[in-house]
């Protein structure tokens, strides 16, 4: 019973696929006609040396001799001209797949680390679309085309003389024999190569985005002894499947090689025994070449054939993932309550339950304080808040409504979140505070911006507003950036904002300003809940929950909930909120 829901989604994602190559078949057909009309004009070139040799030079006639040019000319300019064409039928073609997959991909790229954790290659699904374009654009799908096409250059070849035929099909065998060989033989390296590159990209990525603390801590020669040892097994993997290919591809050139002395050879024989004529020699030989010819780009394309079709197998595992959401009615914007109901989490990707029974129901105007040890949950909690997260039992509600009936995007215009590790994206101040809507209102952008009491520190910016805050806010200091993280947050007075240790790198102003935003929040109407280990976070809020180990310890008002844990002996004073002086009933 478990397994049906799975096949289930297997078939829609392959209908998915397929409905995409399916949006192409004119132009696949198109490739088809062409490809047809290009193997008949293939054998020109094959009947031109024949007629030279039958018929012109026992003639010494030079009429016939320019008509034969001519002709021939002619026949090859258009085999030219339709060779173009096919290879910009099968360019457009590869960006017409591209059109129709790559906003598909990357939504479930961008889901994909909350179901899966961030364990993946989180740009392998861009990768294997890429494969499979790259593939469709090449030389490889004229090979499959043409590869129907060999029986018939055998024919020919078998018409000429059995010999010839006998020869040219032994040598097609040997070939076939060879690229199913190539198929077996790359398979595990291939594999392994695949893994090797995860595991190279992974500690490369880590490594940029941890330079700083790695040169500080003297850390470099270390991990780049790890990075040559992991580029090490790349390259031996790398090296085995290449040797294999390449062995093959060698083994497969020699042998057509071989194969066209051969058949000149058997042709001279015949000649000699007056079985053939002449013109049979040059012309059995180039009809056997081109049989082969095939194959031979088969082999050579074999590897993007690969990769191209694991990409395909692995592009429609991710859609089946993430299929495509229907369209739900639209809810009004909440206004009211969030209701948290006996919610249970683990983290995508793993089993081990992280949140466990979380109770509590807050109205508007309520600010919630979240405090607990490290690794009590307090994060986690937050992810389920927003959305981030699916919980595995119970509900999150929106006035009376789970999180799960809103779509993704309509949810997110009333929510607010600022995650406890703060990035920013390439882009300018006011395009990160709007979250880079389109055609966003200055007005709006600059109400939010003030709303976090970040307006003055924006204008005096080098450019304002239009400042670029560089990859991951770079050209910002730690707390420049979490302030505007935090105005991102307030963007268009969302009713529920979700604040994850929201002044982990501000200073007293910063705290000032957080806490001004946190009042500002409730008096709107809206619901506001902190995550904090420093007390200054929470002086906004009016109810406090404290967690340990993932469950619910106290919830209630603040000052009362604060006077028990201060009077828990269980409770590390270390790991408590302990309230400053003078704000104790703030």
């Amino acid at each position: 019973m478990s397994q049906a829901p799975s096949r289930t989604r297997l078939t829609q994602s392959d209908s998915e696929l397929a409905t995409a190559l399916d949006s192409c078949r004119r132009a696949i057909v198109a490739i088809g006609l062409f490809s047809g009309m290009s193997n008949i004009l293939m054998l020109t070139g094959a009947i031109f040396m024949l007629e030279i040799y039958d018929r012109v030079l026992p003639s010494r006639s030079v009429p016939t001799l320019v008509a034969l040019l001519i002709i021939a000319i002619c026949l090859f300019t258009a085999l030219g001209i339709l060779d173009l064409i096919r290879a910009r039928i099968l360019v457009r073609i590869g960006a017409r797949l591209d059109e129709a997959l790559s906003a598909r991909v990357y939504d479930s790229l961008m889901r994909l680390p909350l179901v899966a954790g961030n364990r993946s290659d989180g740009l392998q699904p861009l990768r294997d679309l890429d494969a499979v374009r790259s593939f469709l654009s090449g030389m490889g799908p004229i090979a499959l085309f043409d590869l129907p096409w060999l029986p018939i250059y055998l024919i020919i070849c078998f018409a000429f003389h059995y010999l010839i035929g006998l020869a040219a099909l032994i040598g097609a065998i040997v070939l076939a024999v060879l690229t199913v060989m190539t198929e077996v033989l790359t398979r595990n390296p291939a594999k392994e190569t695949a893994a090797q590159v995860l595991a190279r990209n992974g500690l490369a990525e880590i490594s940029h985005r941890n330079a700083e603390a790695l040169t500080a801590m003297g850390m470099t020669g270390r991990i780049a002894m790890r990075w040559s040892e992991i580029n090490r097994r790349y390259m031996a993997s790398q090296q085995r499947a290449s040797d294999v290919a390449g062995g093959f591809a060698a083994i497969s050139k020699v042998l057509r090689l071989m194969l066209q002395s051969i058949v000149l050879a058997v042709g001279a024989w015949l000649v000699i025994n007056q079985q053939a004529t002449a013109g049979i020699i040059i012309a059995g030989s180039i009809l056997s070449a081109r049989a082969l010819a095939p194959v031979d780009l088969a082999i050579a394309n074999w590897k993007g054939f690969v990769a191209a079709r694991h990409g395909w197998s692995r592009l429609g595992r991710l859609l089946a993932l993430f299929p495509i959401q229907a369209a739900v009615m639209p809810l009004a914007s909440p206004a009211k309550s969030l209701a948290v109901e006996a919610v249970c989490a683990v983290p995508p990707g793993d089993q081990k339950i992280v949140v466990q029974d979380i109770n509590f129901l807050l109205k508007s105007g309520n600010g919630l304080g979240v405090i607990g040890p490290s690794g009590s949950g307090k994060s986690c909690l937050a992810r389920l808040l927003v959305g981030a997260w699916t919980p595995l039992r119970g509900r999150v509600r929106l006035d009376g409504a789970a999180l799960d009936q809103w779509m993704p995007e309509a949810l997110g215009r009333h929510i607010g979140y600022l995650p406890q590790d703060v990035e920013l994206l390439a882009g300018s101040v006011a395009q990160n505070i709007a979250r880079f809507e389109p055609d966003a209102d200055a007005e709006m952008i600059m109400a939010a911006a003030r709303s976090a009491s970040i307006h003055d520190l924006i204008v005096n910016l080098c450019e304002g507003y239009e400042t670029q805050v560089g990859e991951q806010g770079t050209s910002l200091s730690a707390g420049q950036a979490q302030r505007i993280a935090l105005a991102r947050a307030l963007y268009r007075d969302p009713f529920l904002v979700v604040l994850d240790e929201p002044n982990s790198n501000l200073d007293s102003e910063g705290d000032e300003a957080l806490s001004r935003a946190v009042l500002g929040v409730r008096a709107r109407g809206g619901i506001v809940i902190v995550i904090a280990h420093r007390p200054s976070a929470i002086a906004g809020v009016d109810l406090v929950l404290v967690m340990r180990d993932g469950r619910q310890q106290i919830f209630g008002p603040k000052d009362e909930v604060l006077s028990k844990v201060l009077q828990r002996p269980p409770l590390p004073r270390s790991l408590t909120v302990v309230p400053e002086a003078g704000s104790s009933s703030s």
